[in-house]
């Protein structure tokens, strides 16, 4: 409950700060002058503020948002070894990757996972469950660590971004235009938009969002084969297939939906092709079989 109250105020600020933006930008309306036709400046500006907008955000507080929806806990000062040696690999790795010193977090979930975000690529966060610390050993939590410092190296948190906000971008757009097409040719209204309009650009928009989605989770799906790459090349191909073995062995509750594409496990059972679409991350088994075709 305490996530989907946090997800939902969140959001809610975005609005508002977005809605303050478009009356700064002077974008008050979609329509021209006369009330009938569409402006498409407005209409692009509205469309690219919220799309692009929305998306950076959610960026720029990805760090805040995960450590209260997860309960992550920043490694200050080490309380123990393992802590220790956490603290340690991850500086030793982000130095070969080339990226400043992210934060180190510990989150409890029985689930072995762990995930990265965060706007910088030099102050990033990496945070592991304590499933995974207690399901795996060293050098697999050492190439999980890898994959997740890979990640922040190849700067996957704003590509990532930057395409969700292009295709928010063009499905506000389009699903306007498709509703004001409908409005002023199918339904003969003349003046301003009527329930039509309204009801047509939903609709628009959660089709036009289910097919964009798929160019969405396409790119999830092909850098988690490029950390999985990252994470050999800083820990070892043979530590990298032992932690996703692991994990596909592993059990228990994944990710919170908002941050599901950001873990190194998501959603893993075999789907039908068609939805395979719409999976963030590749089958495991595929994973493992492309880092040993690589070695091959």
């Amino acid at each position: 409950m305490k996530r989907v109250v946090l997800f939902l105020a969140t959001n809610i600020a975005i609005l508002v700060v977005l809605s303050i933006v478009l009356s700064l930008l002077g974008v008050g309306r979609i329509l021209d002058e006369q009330g009938v036709g569409l402006n498409l400046y407005n209409l692009l500006i509205f469309a690219a503020v919220f799309g692009f907008g929305g998306a950076f955000i959610s960026l720029a507080i990805s760090k805040w948002m995960a450590k209260r929806m997860t309960g992550a806990k920043v490694i200050e000062t080490p309380r123990n070894q393992v802590e220790s040696w956490l603290l340690d690999t991850v500086r030793r790795q982000a130095q070969k990757a080339g990226i400043g010193m992210p934060e180190v977090a510990v989150f409890d979930s029985q689930a072995p996972n762990a995930f990265a975000t965060g706007m910088k690529r030099d102050s990033a966060l990496v945070a592991v469950s304590t499933g995974l610390l207690r399901n795996m050993n060293q050098d697999e939590v050492e190439a999980v660590l890898g994959h997740e410092i890979s990640h922040v190296a190849n700067g996957d948190m704003v590509t990532l971004t930057l395409i969700q906000g292009v295709v928010n971008t063009f499905v506000i757009f389009l699903s306007r235009v498709v509703g004001h097409f409908v409005d002023r040719v199918i339904l003969k209204n003349e003046e301003g938009h009527g329930i039509g309009f309204f009801v047509t650009t939903i609709v628009a928009q959660i089709v036009f969002g289910i097919l964009a989605s798929t160019i969405v989770f396409w790119f999830s799906r092909q850098r988690e084969f490029r950390a999985d790459v990252g994470g050999s090349n800083l820990a070892g191909r043979e530590k990298m297939i032992s932690a996703l073995e692991k994990l596909r062995r592993g059990a228990g509750e994944p990710l919170p939906d908002q941050m599901s594409a950001f873990g190194i496990s998501g959603k893993q059972e075999r789907k039908s092709s068609w939805k395979d679409l719409f999976m963030t991350h590749p089958p495991i088994e595929d994973r493992i079989a492309a880092l040993k075709n690589a070695r091959e």
